[in-house]
């Protein structure tokens, strides 16, 4: 008898989900609207709910988007990257991290992890920006190798912190580092919503951006699409210009508002990177379940915790208290054949997945840079022994104990 499949994600979706897109579909008006911006003006307040942080001191902004990809890609052009620069994140993340920088024709430069987590290495960062601004090559010369180093050679214009499977980076360093250096940083927060800090503010709120994702495997999810938050309106200003095409006005309201003028000018050469009031209705709904959904997850994790516990070999996630709780990495023992177990897995009926293959060692990176895949080996050793176990709003007590139970029977 096939066991019943347990999927390594599935979105919460229930009939005020169902009824929210109906509303929409009978309004007739489908694309970026009022929805949309009311989604905007909520998401800004979640957000807003502590004590505003120096980053916010003006207030801040959300601007929905199609994908987080789109979000990142906005960041970093409104603050200013462009060919002769870098930008520079963890090797441990997905392609979207690295890949904007090459939109805008600057170049992609890693930092490893730092041991113990799946978290950009403060001090690793700070060694790739010193040797960056003194017009070095982005990396050391290898062991027993001369001349001046390897890697990307340019400008340092951004730093993007990935806050891995919903709990935050260390963001007091990380800023830090930057400030001294002068250099923006744009916070990767797809995994991290509603992920919180120490002293109650929200991941992705920190730096000069924080860009969030609403993929369907996410905590809060529209389908597909993301939102930037910044607290500068300059930044704002300029992602909400070329989030549409450049054009110098709002304009979705051009077709239904009397008073709205048919006339636009195109100030830049812009994006088609608008979210639609149907994916925004859906969001609107999500956003009131978060912290609902954030328990589910949190559930699932402790079950987790407590049936690894003690087993040798075995490493549950780092965590803290703002957890969001998006990912459950489990750290298998060293020589554990882990793409058997994870074939074996699924055989029966268990949905699991990897967070994530190293960048450096993509064909495209790897040639480009002259990299080796011991070239950030925390990177590598995390890949090497991670398998992410499902953990969703929804999954049952019962699917998380099953899941626990035939991972034990195979590592034992």
């Amino acid at each position: 008898m096939i066991p019943e499949e347990i999927p390594f994600s599935r979105p919460f979706l229930g009939l005020e989900e169902e009824e929210a897109v109906i509303r929409v579909l009978r309004s007739r008006w489908l694309t970026t609207g009022r929805e949309a911006l009311a989604f905007e003006e909520e998401f800004a307040a979640f957000l807003s709910a502590p004590p505003p942080n120096p980053a916010q001191a003006g207030g801040l902004r959300a601007l929905a988007v199609n994908s987080a990809t789109a979000g990142l890609h906005l960041a970093l052009e409104a603050s200013g990257v462009g060919p002769g620069g870098v930008v520079i994140s963890p090797s441990l993340t997905f392609t979207a991290t690295a890949e904007v920088a090459r939109y805008l024709g600057a170049e992609a430069a890693f930092a490893d992890v730092k041991p113990g987590t799946y978290h950009l290495d403060p001090a690793a960062l700070e060694l790739c920006l010193d040797r960056l601004s003194r017009g070095f090559p982005a990396y050391a010369p290898r062991r027993g190798e001369g001349g001046e180093g390897f890697g990307p050679r340019g400008r340092p214009q951004a730093v993007m912190p990935v806050h891995y499977g919903g709990l935050s980076c260390d963001m007091e360093a990380i800023l830090s580092i930057c400030r001294s250096y002068g250099v923006p940083v744009i916070e990767d927060a797809a995994h991290a919503f509603p992920s919180r800090l120490s002293d109650g503010s929200f991941a992705g709120t920190l730096g000069d951006a924080g860009v969030f994702s609403f993929y369907a495997t996410k905590p809060i999810t529209t389908g597909e699409g993301g939102m930037v938050v910044t607290g500068n309106e300059a930044l704002a200003k300029r992602m909400a210009t070329m989030r549409l095409h450049g054009i110098d006005r709002p304009v979705w309201n051009r077709y239904t508002d009397s008073r709205a003028s048919w006339y636009y000018d195109v100030v830049a050469p812009g994006y088609k990177y608008n979210l639609t009031d149907l994916q925004a209705a859906l969001g609107r709904v999500q956003l009131g379940r978060a912290w609902e959904l954030l328990r589910m997850r949190e559930e699932i994790a402790r079950r987790y915790d407590a049936a690894f516990a003690g087993v040798a070999g075995l490493s549950v996630p780092p965590t803290g208290p703002g957890d969001a709780r998006h990912l459950y990495p489990l750290g298998l023992p060293p020589g554990l054949d882990r793409d058997g177990l994870i074939g074996k897995l699924r055989e029966r009926g268990i949905g699991v997945s990897v967070h994530f293959i190293p960048l450096h060692t993509m064909s495209w990176y790897r040639d480009r840079y002259g990299l080796e895949p011991e070239d950030f080996p925390e990177s590598l050793r995390s890949f090497r022994r991670e398998v992410s176990l499902p953990i969703w709003a929804g999954m049952s007590g019962a699917q998380a104990d099953r899941t626990a139970g035939e991972v034990l029977s195979l590592v034992r």
